[in-house]
Parts: C-alpha cells; structure tokens; sequence
C-alpha cells in the first residue's frame, strides 16, 4: 500500500509561483508513474502533468503548457510540481497519485493511490 502526502500550497497572487511536493511511502516508489491532478469547487477532478517511472516521459495539459513543470527524485521518493505565473483560474485543490499502469499519462481511472490534497487558491 502506497501513501502519499502532498504539500506547499498556499494562498498567492496572481503571477507568483509555489512549488508542491509529494512524497510516498510504502512501496517502491520508481515503480509507479506518478501525476498531479486538481479540482476546483463544482468542477471534476481533472488532470494537470504526469511523469514516468523513471522521469523520462513527461506530460502536460494545454491549460499549464509552459507554466507549471513536474519533477521526479527517485531517491527521496517524491515528485514535485512548479508552478510558474499564477492565475485565478489555477485555484483548486491538488492531488498526487501514482499509478502501476504503463501508459496511463492522463487516465484518472488508472491512478491506484491518492494523496489527501493540499489547496492552492491564486488571488487576482
């Protein structure tokens, strides 16, 4: 069983970056893809960036494409998300999950573990 557990949010303005952190326990983590997902109040929970295993594949949703970039450190088993220029629009809160399934990049439904969220709430 994995357990993951997210923090750096914050509450920052508009253009400001913050740097979230997750790290993971209880199982190997460079066994897992990982991915950062968020869900803004009466939205969905959609996906944001995703990183293989070994931190060679990554991706992006248009929505944060050039902003917001995802890091791995397989040695301290956490995987990280900067994110650069701020907008309202990013408030939400955000989950890490990890994965088993190769190739599952955005697919929600192939996450097997979830963090518990950290909020990030952007003021304009």
């Amino acid at each position: 069983q994995v357990q993951l557990v997210e923090s750096g949010g914050g509450l920052v303005q508009t253009g400001a970056s913050l740097r979230l952190s997750c790290t993971a326990s209880g199982g190997t983590f460079s066994n897992y893809g990982m991915g950062w997902f968020r869900q803004a109040p009466g939205k969905e929970r959609e996906p944001v960036a995703t990183i293989s295993r070994g931190g060679g594949r990554t991706y992006w949703t248009d929505s944060v494409k050039g902003r917001f970039t995802i890091s791995r450190d397989n040695a301290k088993n956490t995987v990280y998300l900067q994110m650069n220029s701020l907008e309202p629009e990013d408030t939400a809160v955000y989950y890490c999950a990890a994965t088993s399934t190769y190739g599952a990049v955005f697919d929600i439904g192939l996450y097997n573990y979830w963090g518990q969220g950290t909020q990030v709430t952007v003021s304009s």
